[in-house]
């Protein structure tokens, strides 16, 4: 898989962005407290449709497994890949991450949020707030003449010093035709190491943080990520482009 887009696949590639942008905005204006997690994301799908995109992570496989859903919902300590249920009510004091995946015209567009559902623990606040903060840390690194490690550190430098738990078992990643290109981006790492970042590159920056310990586990559907101790975690998530300048963030909804 090659790193660098010619200037006609970034313009692919970010006209995906814009959609999967578009759609998590909505679904961010939709995720309120008595909706199901099945109902948000038949949502999802009816909103790519009418942007004229399909989801990325429908029917995407992993081994044997094969993903039912069209966009990730994940609740509370749910960390990513939750899928969207009849029975899975959104209640007042969740905290909701929204994974959306689309592709266009054959390019991928790649985003995250976490969002809290009424009131929550100030912890909670702070832990969302402080996620977000990483995921902005993390792209201001992502310049030409740097390398991934850049972008690891400085998710890490951010994150440690507030005792939370980095999630080691899942990256960031290069976004192109497929959901999971090249370059791996983990939430740690050392300043100068891993592959350099040159202009036209495509990168999907998530950290994914833990208000407890680091480790994970999965339930039996073979997807949904969880805390082991069963703590709250946040996701965000952006995909970004290197240029000769300042990152350009294409999973930005334009005013």
């Amino acid at each position: 898989m090659k790193a660098i887009r010619t200037d006609s696949e970034i313009s692919a590639i970010a006209e995906s962005c814009e959609i999967a942008a578009l759609v998590l905005q909505d679904l961010v204006h939709l995720t309120v407290e008595g909706i199901s997690t099945y109902d948000l994301d038949q949502i999802g799908k009816e909103k790519m449709a009418q942007y004229g995109a399909k989801s990325a992570c429908y029917n995407y496989r992993h081994g044997a497994n094969i993903f039912p859903a069209y966009t990730c919902i994940s609740i509370n300590e749910e960390i990513v890949h939750g899928i969207g249920r009849i029975d899975r009510m959104v209640q007042n004091g969740d905290i909701v991450s929204l994974d959306v995946c689309v592709s266009y015209n054959g390019y991928i567009g790649d985003n995250a949020k976490t969002i809290a559902i009424g009131s929550v623990d100030t912890k909670i606040e702070n832990l969302l707030e402080d996620t977000e903060n990483a995921l902005r840390k993390g792209i201001e690194c992502a310049r030409a003449g740097n390398r991934v490690g850049d972008i690891s550190n400085a998710i890490e430098s951010f994150i440690r010093p507030k005792g939370y738990g980095i999630v080691r078992d899942f990256v960031g990643h290069g976004v192109g035709k497929t959901m999971h290109e090249l370059p791996q981006i983990p939430n740690f790492g050392k300043k100068n190491t891993g592959p350099l970042l040159k202009p036209g590159m495509a990168l999907a920056i998530e950290p994914m943080i833990n208000l407890g310990s680091p480790n994970i586990r999965f339930l039996e559907d073979g997807w949904t990520a969880v805390t082991a101790d069963k703590q709250p975690s946040a996701h965000f998530e952006h995909t970004v482009l290197v240029t000769d300048g300042d990152p350009k963030i294409l999973t930005k909804v334009k005013n």
